[in-house]
């Protein structure tokens, strides 16, 4: 391997290292943390979290981001082995390369169609980490000057003198150790960690507080023909099960909300509406939507909560959100929401959907989480802190 295809080759690998380390960490953010918000979220179909949260960012529970910087590192060692080992071995090396990139490559177009025709979402720390792949791929096929039905026996051979290098057997202990603890040690279970980090946002300042209090003092305030049922707050929430912000958001405000209702029962009132982002029964989503499960499941929690399984089913959805499918949203209804006649009662009960969906159209919501209170809009997550302030803020002014 000449010593510019291994220089070219050891640039594709750290970059694809860089940005498969980045993935990780806002991976790890995105389920530990529910008020982070990723850099590279511009939209609602340009969005690393819509893919990260997804069903098809994990094996076994460890983010694909994880196997790929393993995968990266392996590969920065053939491309220096490229460069710097004897001469019978640096011949070999594309060969070794290019089939750990064909194997990759597998993985990448798989993750890829996922991306953009089964999510509709275009993640660019993702697409980044494909690319350095096809470099790789790309620049160890036309390195390879010898026929790949001797790499087996070149294999053999070069592995004799691997392992009469020390440098290269301690580099090769150093890798897989460290493989194997990230592996077994990477957390998983952040659903629960979410849910328990979720109300220890860090208070805001003096000055934090008063802009807030500003913001909600001269915010315009929309209308809503809801009825508060004689609450002081009225909280609007358009939601969608399938959109990770929701689920943040769900994490986070229950526990806030639970605290009011035990302090001053009645005096707040929350009310969840449906924006489903899936074009079966959202007429505002074009394309299918990034969330085709979306109307199944609001479905679902409607028809539950007539057997009064709606918080069952409601912690359920949102848990498993990741591997939402139609079929397991319909499994879902019948074991845990104890839904017997979902398909009997799915067209009359999708109408009700739609309704919601109209009423938000026309309060002029375009993604999801969109939160109302008393009138005073907020597109996405609103911190834990300052939902609980609002809140506070309202009740306050309520009772002058």
């Amino acid at each position: 391997m000449s010593k510019t295809a291994a220089r070219i080759a050891l640039l594709c690998a750290l970059t694809g290292l860089v940005v498969s380390v980045a993935a990780a960490y806002v991976h790890y953010r995105l389920v530990f943390d529910p008020t982070y918000r990723s850099f590279c979220d511009v939209s609602s179909t340009i969005s690393c979290t819509q893919v990260y949260l997804s069903r098809y960012s994990t094996f076994r529970g460890i983010p694909v981001a994880i196997f790929g910087a393993l995968w990266f590192v392996a590969a920065a060692l053939l491309s220096v082995s490229g460069m710097t080992a004897r001469p019978s071995v640096r011949e070999s090396v594309p060969g070794y390369l290019f089939v750990l990139s064909t194997l990759a490559l597998a993985v990448v177009l798989y993750l890829a169609y996922a991306s953009i025709v089964v999510l509709k979402t275009y993640c660019v720390l993702c697409f980044i980490t494909y690319a350095a792949v096809i470099g790789l791929f790309v620049v160890s096929g036309a390195a390879t000057s010898f026929p790949m039905t001797t790499l087996p026996r070149r294999a053999m051979r070069d592995l004799r003198v691997f392992i009469s290098s020390p440098l290269a057997m301690i580099t090769a202990v150093l890798f897989f150790a460290g493989a194997a603890t990230t592996l077994a040690f990477f957390p998983r279970g952040a659903a629960a960690v979410s849910r328990a980090q979720a109300a220890a946002a860090t208070p805001p300042s003096a000055a934090q507080t008063s802009e807030f209090e500003r913001v909600m003092a001269t915010a315009p305030r929309v209308p809503m023909a809801i009825p508060t049922d004689g609450a002081k707050v009225l909280i609007v929430d358009f939601s969608d099960f399938q959109c990770p912000f929701c689920r943040q958001a769900f994490y986070a405000y229950k526990p806030i909300i639970q605290k009011y209702e035990a302090q001053q029962p009645g005096a707040v009132k929350f009310v969840l509406k449906d924006y489903p982002l899936d074009s079966e029964c959202n007429v505002n989503v074009a394309g299918g939507g990034p969330h085709p499960s979306a109307c199944e499941a609001a479905v679902a929690v409607r028809l539950a909560q007539r057997q009064n399984r709606l918080e069952a089913m409601e912690e359920w959805l949102f848990a498993n959100q990741p591997s939402l499918t139609p079929p397991v949203v319909r499994q879902a209804a019948h074991d845990v929401g104890q839904i017997n006649d979902f398909d009997a009662k799915y067209a009359f009960t999708l109408d009700l959907v739609k309704g919601d969906i109209a009423l938000g159209h026309q309060l002029g919501v375009r993604s999801t989480p969109t939160l109302f209170i008393n009138g005073v809009k907020f597109e996405g997550v609103l911190a834990p802190q300052y939902f609980d302030q609002a809140i506070a803020y309202e009740l306050k002014h309520a009772t002058k």
